[in-house]
């Protein structure tokens, strides 16, 4: 887990919880090594408006709808290249961003069906580690804005 986070987790006094797992790529393969079920696996994906890149939370299981987006809020928003992002990110593997983009200068979006009373899990920087924790707490440290976006 990057220092950034791991620091920030601790200096919040936030319960959380790291789990070591196989090796996996995708939201999918994570939720399957880890045994956890989609809907409360959170996955990042890096877009771009016309002005800034924005981090996107959503569902494992969940693909952005890049016009629902658009019009949630209200500019052109597209999906970003790995190499367009992976330097705003020096501490963790790229496509194993943890969704807190507050300690990476980035505005968070969550989807609202990810916004739920239960656990979330992501992943903690890396493909072999992942945290767990109340998605309260989650929103409480990051303040993400809740959107709705159609799948």
């Amino acid at each position: 887990m990057p220092n950034r986070l791991k620091n920030f987790l601790d200096d919040q006094h936030v319960k959380y919880e790291t789990v070591q797992h196989p090796v996996a790529f995708s939201a999918l393969q994570l939720c399957e090594v880890s045994h956890i079920p989609s809907k409360d696996m959170a996955k990042t994906v890096i877009c771009k408006t016309p002005t800034k890149m924005i981090m996107v939370v959503l569902r494992a299981h969940d693909q952005i709808n890049m016009g629902s987006l658009s019009r949630a809020l209200g500019q052109p928003v597209t999906l970003a290249a790995e190499d367009e992002f992976a330097s705003s990110f020096p501490d963790c593997e790229v496509g194993a961003m943890p969704p807190f983009g507050n300690l990476y200068d980035m505005d968070v979006y969550v989807a609202d069906d990810l916004a739920h009373d239960h656990p979330i899990a992501f992943n903690a920087g890396n493909h072999s580690e992942l945290v767990k924790m109340k998605y309260h707490d989650y929103e409480n440290l990051v303040h993400p804005r809740t959107i709705h976006i159609e799948h």
